[in-house]
């Protein structure tokens, strides 16, 4: 006989959270993905209005990873946006991996998207250009971080209400 102590499972209750293993997180994966193509839209023109504002209002250019040693790629709005798609869904496959075997994926994913964002921001004041060149590409390149960031861990702690 099992004790009052007990569910009717057999496992330790404690109000509502149960001791078992198969208790395993549901995740609505279109709510998660239909999410991550919004946010995909949004860091999109995140990137479009930051090369525009820098480029067009202030004739500063917005550096990219070049493809030879010591050289440096400036880009322009096309470019940035499609960095922008191209983060966002790696952003929310990552949610999407963590909300299945993380114990606290939002914590993971936040910390993953933030040093991200930090190696983005960083990585232009290691280039020989003008400061002003490497300040205007760090913050739009964290300005993007932040949209991806809170967008996709916005999108799946919704996926997990559903």
């Amino acid at each position: 006989m099992v004790s009052s102590y007990y569910g009717s499972d057999g496992y330790e209750s404690h109000g509502d959270y149960r001791h078992a293993d198969s208790a395993k997180p549901r995740v609505n994966a279109g709510t998660l993905w239909a999410g991550g193509a919004a946010t995909a839209l949004v860091a999109a023109l995140v990137g479009v209005v930051a090369t525009l504002v820098v480029t067009g209002v202030f004739d500063i250019p917005v550096i990219a990873p070049a493809n030879a040693e010591g050289a440096v790629d400036y880009i322009g709005a096309v470019w940035l946006a499609g960095f922008g798609v191209v983060g966002s869904l790696l952003a929310t496959a990552l949610a999407h991996l963590l909300l299945l075997v993380a114990p606290r994926p939002m914590a993971f994913l936040g910390w993953i998207v933030g040093l991200v964002t930090v190696v983005f921001a960083v990585w232009p004041f290691t280039i020989a250009v003008e400061i002003e060149v490497q300040v205007a590409s760090a913050l739009v390149y964290v300005v993007m971080g932040i949209a991806i960031g809170s967008l996709v861990t916005g999108m799946a702690t919704k996926a997990l209400d559903d």
